[in-house]
């Protein structure tokens, strides 16, 4: 019986290192500043989903007009869907600097 290669295993895992090499190089190399960066970019990226949800959703309602109430229910679901994840995102983000800030201000 053939045996097979361990290192098969470990491709799938592969993307996952890649992406999160940034952040842990990040935070490695700057420390507490470094955090207080990361922080900061997720709190843009949570920001611009935000407002990208509502841009489609105007969009929707200013190309399509008035829709139906199915319709209107589905879009509005969609927005608010949009916005929590925005949320959470600004909060993770909002904390993250705050330990970073914390961490500078205690040990740095």
């Amino acid at each position: 019986m053939r045996r097979q290669s361990e290192t098969l295993l470990l491709l799938p895992l592969l993307p996952i290192f890649l992406l999160g090499m940034f952040p842990m190089l990040l935070i490695g190399l700057l420390g507490f500043f470094g955090l207080i960066i990361f922080g900061i970019l997720i709190v843009c990226v949570g920001l611009t989903l935000g407002l990208e949800a509502h841009s489609e959703f105007n969009e929707e309602i200013i190309v399509h007009g008035y829709a139906r109430a199915s319709e209107r229910a589905t879009q509005v679901s969609h927005l608010h869907a949009a916005t929590r994840s925005a949320a959470v995102l600004e909060v993770v983000g909002l904390a993250l600097a705050i330990a970073g800030t914390a961490g500078f201000v205690c040990f740095g």
